[in-house]
C-alpha cells in the first residue's frame, strides 16, 4: 500500500530558498515513488499542488481565525498556484517531472462577504482558505490553466501522456 500523502509531503522539506516548482515537483515524484515501492506496474500519475503569496506558503488554514487571516492576505492581490507532476511508466521507465503556473487575482473582500464566506465552512482543508471552484469567491484567473488551479493540471498531462512513447 502506497503512503499516505500527508506522510509524503511531510517528509519532504521545502529548502531554504528552493523555489516552488522545485518543491512541488519533487513532491509529486515522492508520491509515485511510494505508489512504485508497492510494485505497481502501469503508468504512474503523482501530483502535488500549492499555492504561495509574495514567496509565502499558503497551507491550509488551522481555523476560522487562520482562514480569515490568509482571506485578508489575499484580498486585492495576485497569488500563484504551481503544481508538480511526476508520469512513470514501470516497469522500467524514469521519472519524468513537470510543473504548471497559474496566476489568480482576488478582488478586495468586504467584511460582509469575507463573514459569509467563512460561515459558509467553503474555506475548510483548502489551501489559502479559498478554492477556485467555490461560488461567488470574487478570484480570477489572470494567467494558466482553471485545472492546474483545482489541483491537476490536464493540459500538461495530456502533453506528458503524449510523449511517452518518445522516452526510452
Amino acid at each position: 500500500m502506497a503512503a499516505p500523502a500527508e506522510e509524503v509531503e511531510a517528509a519532504v522539506v521545502r529548502a531554504s530558498g528552493e523555489p516552488l516548482d522545485s518543491f512541488v515537483r519533487r513532491l509529486a515524484q515522492a508520491k509515485a515513488a511510494a505508489i512504485v515501492a508497492t510494485g505497481a506496474t502501469g503508468v504512474v500519475l503523482a501530483c502535488d499542488t500549492l499555492a504561495e503569496l509574495e514567496g509565502d506558503p499558503l497551507g491550509k488554514p488551522l481555523d476560522r481565525t487562520d482562514a480569515r487571516r490568509m482571506l485578508m492576505a489575499l484580498s486585492g492581490r495576485e497569488h500563484r498556484v504551481v503544481s508538480g507532476v511526476c508520469l512513470w511508466q514501470r516497469p522500467g521507465g524514469e521519472p519524468v517531472l513537470a510543473h504548471a503556473e497559474s496566476v489568480l487575482e482576488m478582488d478586495r473582500l468586504t467584511d460582509e462577504f469575507l463573514d459569509w464566506y467563512l460561515d459558509s465552512g467553503l474555506w475548510r482543508g483548502k489551501a489559502g482558505a479559498c478554492g477556485f471552484q467555490d461560488e461567488r469567491l470574487p478570484l480570477r484567473l489572470v494567467a494558466g490553466s482553471p485545472s492546474n488551479v483545482v489541483g491537476l493540471p490536464l493540459e500538461l498531462i495530456r502533453a506528458m501522456i503524449a510523449n511517452l512513447d518518445r522516452l526510452p
